[in-house]
């Protein structure tokens, strides 16, 4: 998997699981994390792949968006993401995993 990253920002749940879907149907690429905000109300999405990829996913995303009437807050696609940014993405994730896989504790 190359190492661009794919971004859509949509208002709700629903918008952001029609735009992932869309996403990773359009194109080879993965969901690497999302962020939900204001309760909700804004979801980002986020994808990786290579520059093509991504950039055909979020286009799809924003399509999709666009024909079932979703608002689209913001797309964009970051072909070579600095360290930096790298860093914030896998934060991100790592917070999602944590979630998903709580450790057990030793009581």
């Amino acid at each position: 998997m190359g190492g661009s990253y794919g971004l859509i920002e949509v208002s709700g749940i629903v918008a952001a699981l029609d735009s992932m879907d869309a996403m990773c149907k359009a194109a080879d690429v993965s969901l690497v994390t999302w962020e939900r905000k204001l309760g909700g109300r804004l979801v980002t999405i986020i994808v990786e792949g290579d520059v093509a990829a991504v950039t055909a996913a979020v286009e799809a995303a924003a399509n999709i968006a666009k024909e079932n009437h979703h608002i689209l807050a913001a797309s964009g696609v970051i072909a070579a993401p600095c360290e930096e940014t790298r860093k914030m993405v896998a934060r991100s994730a790592r917070r999602i995993q944590k979630k998903k896989n709580p450790e057990t504790e030793e009581a």
